[in-house]
Parts: C-alpha cells; sequence; structure tokens
C-alpha cells in the first residue's frame, strides 16, 4: 500500500506543488489537505494518514502546535510528522523536534528531499535539511547535562552520537562495523532507554548532553 499522505498548508499553490510531487512518487499518496491548523488537526484525527506534512505558519493553530497535538509525549497513539517551512528559524526547529516532529525541511530543499522526507519518516529515520541540522541541533545542547547517559552502553553512547550528527542506519553500521539490521536494533533500545520516539529525539539528547559536540573526536568502542 502507498504511503497516506495529508497536507497542511495555508497556501493553496503550495499544496498543490506538494501534491503533484508526491503523488508522482509509485509509494505516495496524498488523502486529503488542510489550509489550517485546526482542519489539519481534525482531518489526521479522522483519516489517520500515515504522514502528515505540516507547514509552520498557519491560522487557527501553527504548524508547531499541530505537531504537539498529533506527535506530541503525551499522544497516546501518534501520527508522524515532517514540518516543512520557509522559515530558517532556531525557534521553530526547536519546537518541532520538542513536539516529536520526525523530520524538519525547508520549503527550499526540493522535491526531491521532499519525497524522501516522507521515506525517512516511514522508515523511522529523520530527515532534516542539510542546510540546517548541525546548527539547529547544537542550538538544542546543554554541555552539563548528562541525564540519561548512564543508562546507554558505550556502543549505545557512539550511536547516539552519530545519530545526532544525521547518519543512516546503514551509514552507522558501516562506521562501526555492524549490520544495518543491529544498528537499527539499538537505535531501538537507546529510544526505549531514553524515552524518547524517535531518532530526533536521540539526537536532540546527545546535544542537550554535550555527547554529540562535532569538535571531540569519539573513537568507535570494541
Amino acid at each position: 500500500m502507498p504511503t497516506r499522505i495529508l497536507i497542511a498548508d495555508d497556501q493553496e499553490n503550495i499544496r498543490g506543488a506538494f501534491r503533484m510531487i508526491l503523488d508522482a512518487q509509485p509509494d505516495m499518496t496524498v488523502i486529503a489537505e488542510a489550509a489550517d491548523g485546526r482542519s489539519a488537526v481534525d482531518q489526521a484525527r479522522r483519516l489517520r494518514p500515515d504522514v502528515v506534512l505540516a507547514d509552520v505558519r498557519m491560522p487557527g493553530l501553527d504548524g508547531l502546535e499541530v505537531t504537539r497535538l498529533l506527535a506530541g509525549p503525551d499522544v497516546a497513539e501518534p501520527i508522524r510528522v515532517v514540518v516543512v517551512t520557509t522559515f530558517d528559524l532556531d525557534e521553530y526547529v526547536h519546537g518541532a523536534l520538542r513536539n516529536g516532529a520526525c523530520g524538519f525541511l525547508l520549503k527550499r530543499s526540493g522535491p526531491a528531499l521532499l519525497a524522501e522526507s516522507v521515506r525517512a519518516a516511514m522508515a523511522g529515520d529523520t530527515l532534516i535539511s542539510p542546510q540546517v541540522t548541525v546548527r539547529l541541533l547544537q542550538s538544542l545542547r546543554t554541555p552539563l547535562n548528562k541525564a540519561g547517559s548512564e543508562l546507554l552502553t558505550d556502543r549505545e553512547v557512539a550511536i547516539a552520537r552519530l545519530v545526532a550528527h544525521g547518519a543512516t542506519n546503514a551509514e552507522i553500521g558501516a562506521e562501526l562495523f555492524i549490520s544495518a539490521g543491529t544498528a537499527k536494533n539499538h537505535v531501538a533500545s537507546i529510544q526505549q532507554k531514553l524515552r524518547v520516539r524517535n531518532r530526533v529525539g536521540i539526537a536532540a539528547w546527545a546535544w542537550d548532553t554535550g555527547l554529540a559536540a562535532p569538535e571531540q573526536q569519539h573513537p568507535a568502542p570494541p
């Protein structure tokens, strides 16, 4: 079955462009559109799409609140939300990640990344626009806060660092000489231990604790 997508954006031309791109993918279909945040939440709860693409600036409820209501830590049955916005602002990506988004994409990133962000969400990975990844994740860092690090093994800490720098399961496997499947299992274990919903939560935690500082060099554990 193709991935079912709901597009939420207050600009009709943007919704139309996204629909054209996504419906052209053999593994995707757009099932609904919403011009405001309240409609996006109502339709998502009724239709249960696989992925919601949510703009930040919308009338009624903004995209960050839509994300919180559909994917936040208090949601019993969360829906995958990818935030797609024109505005490259730290406060937006910070709010999106904290509210449970599984991706953050700038509209200027192009059609290929739009489709890949949906596929990444479905695979349990995270796609964040390359223009903002390191800068915006660094903004989440509180270097002295090590809460949770004692829960992870040395191997899991190494994997969390790689996740924070945007590595996929395959890239983690190549770096640490393990299979992509083993890397995926480790990521799932880390999510459970840290009580986060997805890879973005792991990345945010790694920057919060200072474990993913770009100036540090982290050898792989034996």
